[in-house]
């Protein structure tokens, strides 16, 4: 063990955050350009929230095929073909918008291409860390805290990014997702040691008895962490979309501007989630604590943002409230899921906790489409009563005490 733990260099963990920094900016970054998009493409508010939920429609069902794979063949051999594929699906998706006159389908087959990457990427990162560090609770959660840090620092950095490469080029978004993948595909490869597997992986059919037996034994708190993952990266993600688009059409603030106006909520979300990563400590009783309180604010604070849409300072200060309360959300519900899988199924389980997530991703942009016309003050509404329901579910499913003897047992 301590062999293994000593592998773990600095490079390693930097090298690992590039993978959710990088799938993270390949999704968040086309947001604040996607009014560009509909503009030069000649496209619907629908079909260009499309682009992003193609992304994620893609890795929803694949996911759990790279947890299995991961489980089986080795980490690695699954993220390194993964960011290929990634790079793939961003040239594809660039040279389309750069040389056809009408680009929109072949966008939309890159962006599938590059959510086939993600899907086997991204979500291998959770279960790798666990096999990194092995028992050791406290630096798993810590590791956790910072790759989540990542995802969201992405998340700061994309409208940022998004719109100073579209100043230049309004495709060129697309191209410099292809050369981070090109990035981390380098340090993964030279810097990521994973531990050799001393014991022989699952054939097929007991891996499946046992995936079944895990979520028989304890379906009961993991769906309950499925459901946040879908429900908080819903309310993200809409949010997100709906802000783009009020930006410009009600407060004249555009390109670059607009950028670092977005990047506001998502900037306290990095914080949000760096610190609630690094106070966890591996201790179930306060992640549940964590999940609580977060679950409140996110769902107190998006009643409001509808009515604050045509101030922007309110609504900086609400959207930011909710981006505080799911920052600090994710690192827990990241860690309950790797801390108390065995190591055997760790990949399978991670990725339909990370494929419940992309639902969320995927449904956001294109229900906010559709509601925030007619709709918009009742579909926060609903969002928070949602969000209130989920409390109650967490209260009455997620029993820290069976929790940590189902581990013990195992």
């Amino acid at each position: 063990m301590d062999k293994s733990k000593a592998q773990v260099s600095v490079w390693c963990i930097v090298s690992l955050t590039s993978i959710p920094l990088i799938m993270t900016l390949g999704n968040s970054m086309l947001i604040p350009v996607l009014p560009i998009l509909e503009d030069k493409v000649g496209i619907t508010s629908f079909q260009s929230s499309m682009i992003i939920t193609s992304y994620s429609i893609a890795a929803i069902f694949l996911i759990p095929v790279a947890g299995y794979l991961s489980d089986r063949f080795g980490r690695k051999m699954v993220i390194l073909p993964s960011l290929i594929l990634a790079l793939i699906g961003g040239l594809i998706a660039g040279f389309a918008s750069w040389k056809m006159d009408d680009p929109y389908m072949m966008i939309i087959i890159g962006r599938v291409i590059q959510g086939i990457g993600a899907a086997g990427a991204m979500p291998i990162v959770m279960p790798l860390v666990g096999d990194l560090y092995q028992d050791d609770d406290e630096k798993i959660s810590s590791t956790l805290g910072i790759i989540e840090t990542s995802n969201t620092f992405g998340k700061v950095l994309s409208p940022i990014l998004g719109s100073i490469f579209a100043a230049v080029l309004w495709f060129l978004p697309f191209f410099s997702i292809s050369a981070l993948s090109l990035i981390s595909i380098l340090l993964i490869f030279f810097f990521v040691k994973v531990p050799k597997e001393k014991d022989e992986p699952l054939k097929f059919k007991e891996f499946l008895s046992n995936t079944k037996e895990v979520f028989k034994e304890k379906g009961k708190w993991l769906y309950t962490i499925f459901l946040n993952g879908v429900l908080v990266m819903l309310i993200l993600f809409s949010m997100l979309f709906f802000l783009s688009d009020n930006l410009e059409k009600v407060h004249d603030i555009k390109g670059v501007k607009k950028g670092f106006v977005l990047a506001i909520p998502l900037l306290l979300l990095c914080i949000s989630s760096y610190v609630s990563g690094r106070k966890i400590k591996g201790d179930l009783k306060r992640m549940k604590k964590i999940i609580v309180i977060s679950l409140i604010a996110m769902s107190t604070s998006i009643v409001f943002v509808g009515y604050t849409s045509k101030k922007l300072i309110l609504l900086l200060i609400v959207t930011s409230i909710v981006g505080i309360a799911i920052g600090a959300l994710l690192p827990a519900l990241d860690t309950i899921i790797t801390d108390n899988i065995n190591k055997e199924l760790r990949g399978t389980v991670s990725s339909f906790y990370s494929s419940a997530r992309f639902i969320g991703v995927a449904a956001g942009p294109p229900i906010m489409s559709l509601v925030m016309k007619d709709y918009l003050n009742v579909s926060y509404i609903v969002a928070g009563v949602l969000g209130f329901i989920l409390l109650f579910v967490v209260f009455k499913c997620i029993n820290v005490e069976e929790i940590e003897k189902s581990k013990k047992a195992t």
